[in-house]
């Protein structure tokens, strides 16, 4: 599965636009991960508990995105973004999404 940013693929035309695609996953902190995080922000710098909690979410909406638009019958998606939104303190919903295409060489 070719995935884009761009409303095109370079080398690719769009043979047809199957429609809207998206992945979702809604995460949570643990108490451990918490407390790790609050012990990493007392010293600064990067926080790694976040970033691994924050990177696992967005693959798992990329993934479950790209499985969405291979039941749909695509090959690629174009303009691809990822959406993040609050549901309630410490849990996150992380949206993948984009436009389902079949592509051929051009």
């Amino acid at each position: 599965m070719i995935v884009s940013t761009t409303n095109d693929i370079a080398g690719y035309r769009i043979v047809r636009h199957l429609g809207v695609v998206r992945g979702i996953t809604v995460r949570s902190r643990s108490v451990v991960g918490n407390f790790m995080g609050g012990i990493q922000s007392l010293f600064g710098g990067k926080l790694g508990v976040y970033v691994k909690l924050a990177e696992t979410a967005r693959q798992e909406a990329f993934d479950h995105m790209v499985e969405h638009a291979g039941q749909g019958g695509a090959n690629a998606i174009v303009c691809m973004r990822y959406d993040a939104n609050e549901i309630m303190d410490g849990i996150t919903e992380v949206l993948a999404y984009g436009t389902a295409v079949w592509v051929e060489p051009a």
